[in-house]
């Protein structure tokens, strides 16, 4: 599967905000509803204080559904378990510069793998700390809340470091996608699009409404 350009939007909906008792049936209206991409949040329980699920459920929905798999390592070694998300069916693997790891090595092994590789920074994080990398990655992703747990309110803060990456990569004539992860909803992606950002992460907003794909379209079409 080809991504899309850094210039298209793309709507992934976050498996974390479905109802994990029926997690293929919520994966296949994710699709139906006009999801681009899904977004998979791994969580470790050390580098955030949630755990979410591993490679083998990334593996079952590899298997049985064919959708861009986004997958996000919030997990302390990511290197260490790199292989493990590779092998499961990962399309794009996204790893975190504060965690434990030579962060350019991690992405080296990743692409040389076929998958396309992420960066993310959390709120706090000062956005020079991804600028060594800009070149060697796909996809940056700017958390716009403290990771760890969906359902919480997005962070206008973070913008000017959208900003800055967009500027960066104009500048650089890179190409990486820039992603927004936390609060994104219909009111929300609108100024994460005009700041740079192109890829909505969307969970409560989506998984959690009655109607999603009204509001994929309404996250999709804000302005």
């Amino acid at each position: 599967m080809i991504p899309p350009t850094c210039h298209d939007r793309v709507i992934a909906p976050s498996l974390l905000a479905a109802d994990f008792s029926k997690v293929g049936e919520e994966v296949t209206r994710a699709i139906r509803a006009g999801a681009d991409w899904l977004h998979l949040d791994v969580m470790d329980g050390h580098f955030v204080n949630n755990i979410s699920f591993g490679p083998t459920v990334i593996q079952a929905v590899h298997e049985h559904n064919d959708i861009f798999l986004d997958v996000h390592l919030m997990i302390s070694r990511p290197d260490r378990y790199l292989d493990d998300y590779l092998e499961a069916g990962a399309d794009l693997v996204t790893v975190h510069v504060e965690a434990d790891h030579d962060v350019a090595e991690t992405l080296r092994r990743t692409r040389e793998a076929g998958c396309l590789a992420g960066l993310a920074l959390n709120p706090a994080t000062p956005i020079a700390e991804v600028e060594p990398f800009l070149d060697q990655i796909d996809l940056l992703l700017c958390m716009t809340v403290v990771p760890g747990f969906g359902g919480q309110a997005f962070m206008p803060e973070v913008l000017p470091k959208v900003e800055t990456a967009a500027g960066w990569r104009e500048q650089r004539g890179l190409d990486f996608h820039i992603e927004v992860d936390g609060g994104i909803d219909a009111d929300t992606a609108g100024p994460a699009a005009a700041a740079g950002a192109n890829v909505m992460v969307a969970g409560s907003s989506t998984f959690r409404v009655p109607d999603m794909a009204a509001a994929i379209r309404s996250i999709r079409e804000a302005r």
